[in-house]
C-alpha cells in the first residue's frame, strides 16, 4: 500500500466516508455490459447453484440448479447461461475497422467494440475460470454428451478469465476491484472484497457514515453476501430444505413445481440485492471521466476478442489444461510489460497517481523559469535543434546529472538533465535538454518547447514502446522444457542408457517418453 493511498484510508475512516485517489476513471465501462452475479454450492468443488445475468438493471435472468449434485442439471445451467453469453458476445461481431500494421504497408481488421462482463468480487472471477475450464473440454457426443454450446461457452469464460489476469484489460471486471482502484474506503483490504461493504463507504443511506453503513452490510440477513460463497445460515436453514424438498418430490409433479419455485424465490433474495449494488456500482464509475489512455488499453482487448473470435471460427482447439515452459515464459513476460505500461500509462492519466511517484523520488513539479527554444548543437557531424529549459521546483530531485526524464504533457519529448543547482528557501534549479517531439528542422514549432511560466510535470517513469523478448522455439528446448525427448541408445550388457542429462540415482533402463498422468485426456475429471 502506498503512502497516500494509506492516507486516504485514514481520512475515509476519519469522515466516514470513502475518499477518492483518482481524478479519472482508469478502466472501460461499456454502455451494454454483461452483469454476471454466480452462487456456488458450499462443500462442492465448482458447484454451480445460480446466477442473475443480464445486461441492464431491469433485464435480469435468473438461473439456477435445483440440484446442484445432479451432472445433468449443471450441464443444462451451462447450456441455459449460453443461451445468454453467446447471444451477447455475437453482438459485438458485425462491424469492424481497418488499422495499419507494418508502418502502413498493410492492414488488419477488428471489431469496433468488444463485450465486457461485470462481476461482483474476485471470488466470482475465480468461479467463472474454473466453469470455464470445467466446461470447454466437453464433447457433444459420446458417452457424456452435453449441448454443443457448453464447450463454446467454455472456451469463452476462459478467454475472458485469462484477459482478466492482463493488466490494465477492461474485458473482465471484479466490481470490488474496480471501485477500489478509484477510491479508497476505511476498512482493510479484506474488507474491500465485500462488495455491500465497499459501497456502504462510496455511497452510504441516509443517516449512515461509511463506518455504520458498512457494519451493517455485514449483516447478511440485511444484505447477502456477493457471492460465489452463501452465507451458511441461509444454507442451513432456507436451502438445504427447498433442495430436499424437490428431490422428496421427484414422484409429484405439483409438489415438485411448488419446491422449485420455492427455491427459486430464495435464490431471488439472495441474488437481487447484490443485482442492485452491481449496478449502483456502475453507475458511480461512470461519473468519472475516462483517462486519455483508457481507449488505448480498451483497443488491445478489442484486438483480443477479435483474434480470439477467428481462432473460434476457424475451428481452433480450446485452450491447453497448462501451458508450455516457453508458452508459459511468453505469457509471464507479456503480462510484466503490460504492467509496466499500465502502471506507467495510470501515473501520465492521474496527477492523483503520479502524486504517489512524487513521493518516491521519481517525479516532481516546477516552474519553467528560463527557456531557449532556438539553441542549436552543432558539435557533431550535423547541427541538430537541442533547445534547454531551467525548471525551479520546491520539491526534492532525486535524479543524477544525465538523468533522461519525461513531461506527462509531452510524453514523446526527452528532457535530459544538465546541471542541478540548490538555490534559495530550499528551491533547486534543474537545466534540462531538450530532443524529440520538435520534427526534424532546426526551429521548434509552437507549443512544442516549454514556455516560462509553464509548470510541468517531469518523471523517470516512460511510456514509450517496450520491445518484447526473444523466446526459443519450443522444438528447440530441452527435453526438460518441452523439447524433444531424449534419444535411448540401447547397449546389450546393460539395457537402455540413461537420457543425457539424468543424474546419479537414474536407473537403467528409464523410459525416454514423457509419463503422462492418469486420465489426463479424461474431461470428466475438470468437474472435481
Amino acid at each position: 500500500m502506498s503512502t497516500l493511498r494509506a492516507l486516504a484510508k485514514a481520512q475515509a475512516l476519519a469522515a466516514g466516508v470513502a475518499q477518492p485517489v483518482a481524478t479519472v476513471r482508469h478502466l472501460h465501462l461499456s454502455p451494454r455490459p454483461l452483469v454476471l452475479v454466480p452462487l456456488a454450492m458450499a462443500g462442492e468443488a465448482n458447484a454451480p447453484l445460480a446466477a442473475l445475468v443480464g445486461t441492464a438493471p431491469d433485464d435480469a435472468r435468473l438461473l439456477i440448479v435445483p440440484q446442484p449434485r445432479n451432472r445433468d442439471q449443471r450441464f443444462a445451467f451451462a447450456a441455459e447461461l449460453a443461451g445468454i453469453v453467446l447471444p451477447y458476445l455475437d453482438s459485438f461481431r458485425g462491424v469492424s475497422e481497418a488499422v495499419a500494421v507494418d508502418r502502413g504497408r498493410d492492414v488488419r481488421y477488428r471489431y469496433v467494440d468488444a463485450p465486457q462482463l461485470l462481476l461482483p468480487n474476485p471470488g466470482g472471477l475465480a468461479f467463472l475460470r474454473l466453469f470455464g475450464r470445467s466446461t470447454r473440454f466437453r464433447r457433444p457426443d459420446g458417452e457424456y454428451p452435453v449441448h454443443p454450446s457448453v464447450p463454446l461457452l467454455g472456451r469463452w469464460l476462459t478467454f475472458f478469465a485469462e484477459r482478466a489476469e492482463h493488466p490494465g484489460s477492461s474485458a473482465l471486471l471484479a466490481m470490488t476491484e474496480a471501485l477500489t482502484l478509484h477510491w479508497a474506503t476505511g476498512q482493510s483490504a479484506v474488507e474491500d472484497l465485500h462488495l455491500p461493504a465497499v459501497l456502504g463507504w462510496l455511497d452510504p443511506p441516509p443517516g449512515l457514515d461509511g463506518v455504520r453503513a458498512a457494519a451493517r452490510a455485514e449483516d447478511p440477513a440485511v444484505c447477502p453476501p456477493a457471492g460465489p460463497a452463501t452465507d451458511p445460515e441461509f444454507d442451513n436453514k432456507v436451502l438445504v430444505p427447498a433442495i430436499a424438498a424437490y428431490t422428496d418430490a421427484a414422484d409429484d409433479e405439483t409438489a415438485r413445481r411448488s419446491a422449485y419455485a420455492e427455491l427459486e424465490r430464495a435464490l431471488r433474495g439472495q441474488l437481487a440485492p447484490t443485482w442492485e449494488l452491481m449496478w449502483r456500482g456502475v453507475g458511480l464509475l461512470a461519473a468519472l471521466p475516462p483517462g486519455a489512455r483508457v481507449e488505448g488499453r480498451w483497443a488491445g482487448d478489442r484486438d483480443a476478442f477479435t483474434a480470439h473470435a477467428e481462432h473460434v471460427d476457424a475451428g481452433g482447439g480450446p485452450q491447453p489444461r497448462r501451458d508450455g515452459a516457453v508458452a508459459a515464459a511468453v505469457r509471464l513476460h507479456r503480462l510484466e510489460r503490460a504492467g509496466t505500461s499500465y502502471a506507467v500509462q495510470r501515473a501520465y492519466d492521474d496527477p492523483l497517481v503520479m502524486a504517489e511517484h512524487r513521493l518516491t523520488g521519481e517525479a516532481f513539479v516546477g516552474d519553467v523559469t528560463l527557456a531557449d527554444p532556438r539553441r542549436v548543437d552543432d558539435t557533431g557531424k550535423r547541427p541538430v535543434l537541442r533547445p534547454r529549459i531551467q525548471v525551479v521546483t520546491t520539491e526534492p530531485v532525486a535524479v543524477p546529472v544525465g538523468a533522461t526524464l519525461y513531461s506527462t504533457a509531452r510524453p514523446g519529448q526527452k528532457a535530459k538533465v544538465v546541471f542541478l543547482t540548490p538555490a534559495a528557501d530550499g528551491k533547486t534549479e534543474v537545466v534540462l535538454e531538450l530532443s524529440g517531439g520538435m520534427g526534424r528542422g532546426l526551429t521548434a514549432p509552437p507549443g512544442t518547447v516549454p514556455e516560462v511560466g509553464e509548470r510541468l510535470s517531469l518523471t523517470t517513469l516512460s511510456d514509450a514502446f517496450l520491445p518484447a523478448g526473444a523466446f526459443p522455439d519450443p522444438a528447440e528446448t530441452p527435453w526438460t522444457h518441452g523439447g524433444p525427448p531424449a534419444v535411448a541408445t540401447f547397449d546389450q550388457s546393460l539395457g537402455p542408457a540413461d537420457p543425457p542429462g539424468a543424474g546419479a540415482g537414474a536407473g537403467v533402463g528409464v523410459a525416454s517418453t514423457p509419463v503422462v498422468g492418469p486420465s489426463d485426456g479424461d474431461p470428466a475429471e475438470d468437474w472435481a
